[in-house]
């Protein structure tokens, strides 16, 4: 079969080939049909020389099953699924053995054309999203959904805050509209922040233009918003407490900015704000986002689809930082 790599020395994927997997018992072969990329993708092919050997990048796709191992139930060949991205964590809080088995990090991913996974690790898709659809949803969609509602509750007519028009902070805008949520974003792209308006969103803020946003967006919700969604790190930090009420909450989903620098910690504490780690998700949750996404009619946003053969083409466009929503490739 063929599939990428991603291997020490090499400063972009590799396409390659490999013997096509075979189920064994728990297991179930998948024909992968959409793999849609994270910016954990990029961050692993540049952090490439720290591998151990070749490794299949991507934690995200969608396909149909070929063939289940023994003992698999409720599963069977011709179903249409999506793969979690943990797929050792079922339910429940996070434990640090999930680690070993994160797809595209710790073990192969996606970019596959076949895959083969516990059958307990993937999720049935809704008949109405197509297979590029579905491969958003394992990461970012799954993450979106963390970061609103495995915290405290939200009713509707609350605020949040988001940033950027990556997949993310698009699911979020998503499921907050969904929740009945008001929503501040911010982009420094004219064209991106009229789309998010048009998609439901309140406020939409230059960031560059207006480097204090969290104050303006404080502002905007009256007495601050009850959550922040933060996907830039030590870089937007700062300003996502600054949007905060005293008391909210702060859901931390990416490193964009880095992975260490100076924050303002006396703000955090004056806020007695929360800050949440948001690691992907259970496969459960994304059990829940299938279901949301049917429930609410919800398409997830795609900027551009690529064919399988034009995968660095695919994490090229991903790391230009053009695009509004997800970026996938398409397998045949």
């Amino acid at each position: 079969m063929r599939c990428y790599e991603i291997r020490p020395g090499h400063s972009t994927i590799v396409a390659c080939e490999r013997p096509a997997p075979r189920p064994g018992p728990g297991q179930a072969l998948v024909r992968v049909r959409a793999v849609s990329l994270n910016f954990r993708d990029l961050s692993m092919v540049r952090r490439a020389d720290r591998l151990r050997g070749p490794l299949v990048p991507a934690s995200d796709g969608a396909g149909e099953v070929v063939a289940c191992g023994e003992g698999v139930q409720g599963l069977a060949p011709g179903a249409r699924v999506a793969a979690a991205f943990f797929p050792g964590w079922a339910d429940g809080p996070f434990r640090g053995a999930y680690h070993g088995h994160a797809l595209g990090g710790s073990a192969d991913g996606m970019l596959a054309e076949e895959v083969v996974l516990p059958a307990a690790a993937l999720v049935p898709i809704p008949d109405r999203l197509s297979f590029a659809e579905a491969a958003t949803l394992p990461c970012a969609g799954v993450t979106a959904h963390q970061a609103l509602f495995a915290g405290a509750p939200l009713p509707p007519g609350r605020a949040v805050s988001l940033q950027g028009t990556g997949g993310v902070s698009v699911f979020a805008l998503q499921f907050a509209r969904a929740a009945g949520l008001r929503v501040a974003i911010t982009s420094k792209d004219e064209t991106k922040r009229r789309r998010a308006l048009a998609m439901g969103a309140e406020l939409a803020l230059d960031y560059r233009a207006e480097a204090t946003w969290g104050r303006a967006v404080h502002a905007w919700a009256g007495e601050g918003v009850d959550l922040a969604v933060d996907v830039g790190g030590p870089g937007t930090l700062d300003q996502a407490v600054a949007a905060l009420r005293y008391g909210g909450e702060v859901a931390l989903v990416g490193v964009l900015t880095g992975y260490a620098g100076p924050v303002d910690t006396y703000a955090i504490l004056h806020k007695t704000a929360r800050i949440r780690g948001i690691y992907v998700g259970p496969v459960a949750a994304l059990a829940e986002v299938a279901a949301l996404c049917a429930r609410h009619a919800i398409a997830p946003v795609i900027d551009r689809v690529l064919p399988f053969a034009q995968a660095a083409a695919a994490y090229d466009h991903l790391a230009g930082g053009t695009h509004f929503g997800k970026v996938v490739v398409a397998l045949d």
